[in-house]
């Protein structure tokens, strides 16, 4: 009897071995995939301008197929540029069945950025949104440019584009805001145009415009904040 009883508690260990597999190992988890991220370059640029970033959330641990550029003609109405982001954000969401997004803008592309969430509806496409020195309240710089698009005309401070996204909520929906700004920009005048009320404001001491785009030591902060 003892010898059968041995027996059967031997069976009875070794199936539920094979229905649960070895003690302690369990069945091992994909790791859940970051949130995208676009990026939106400004006036005068194109996706090559966020190569450094590339590379700078790369180190983070992000991999190709998370990172996305969208490029637009930064001649035209910030407006039409917008729903061409709403269109690319649609087909990234697509692409990699996230539910979001995240936006990394530069210059003009917080402009764009700001249109598409606020005007198109974009909030519910977007966790976070990252804003290096962004024209958010627009820069007396695009006057130089005024007469040449319809973009610098939008980004001169008091016009009517601007008037219409600066009311209301500056920072809304279900989105993480925070921007980047420096004294020492040189192109978004006032540099505390960057500024929104709402988001988390992140001062830099002496960054150039240009800057923004090189600093590795900056984009991995950004990096950061979109992995929290």
């Amino acid at each position: 009897m003892r010898k059968i009883s041995r027996a059967l508690a031997l069976t009875a260990a070794v199936a539920a071995l094979l229905t649960t597999g070895p003690v302690g190992t369990g069945t091992a988890q994909a790791a859940p995939a970051r949130t995208p991220v676009v990026f939106v370059h400004g006036y005068l640029s194109d996706a090559v301008i966020w190569d450094s970033a590339r590379t700078a959330f790369r180190s983070a641990g992000y991999q190709d197929s998370e990172l996305f550029s969208y490029t637009y003609d930064f001649l035209a109405s910030n407006e039409d540029s917008a729903r061409g982001l709403a269109s690319f954000v649609a087909k990234v969401k697509n692409d990699t069945g996230a539910q979001k997004v995240d936006i990394v803008n530069h210059s003009m592309g917080g402009l764009v950025s700001l249109w598409y969430a606020k005007e198109l509806g974009g909030t519910a496409d977007i966790k976070h949104m990252a804003s290096l020195a962004g024209s958010n309240h627009g820069t007396y710089t695009a006057g130089l440019c005024s007469l040449a698009s319809a973009s610098c005309r939008e980004m001169t401070p008091g016009s009517d584009f601007l008037r219409r996204l600066a009311s209301g909520d500056e920072t809304p929906g279900d989105v993480g805001y925070r921007t980047w700004y420096s004294p020492c920009d040189g192109v978004i005048n006032p540099f505390t145009s960057t500024v929104l009320d709402g988001a988390v404001n992140t001062l830099l001491p002496c960054v150039t415009h240009v800057g923004f785009l090189t600093d590795n030591g900056l984009l991995s902060q950004v990096a950061s904040y979109l992995k929290a």
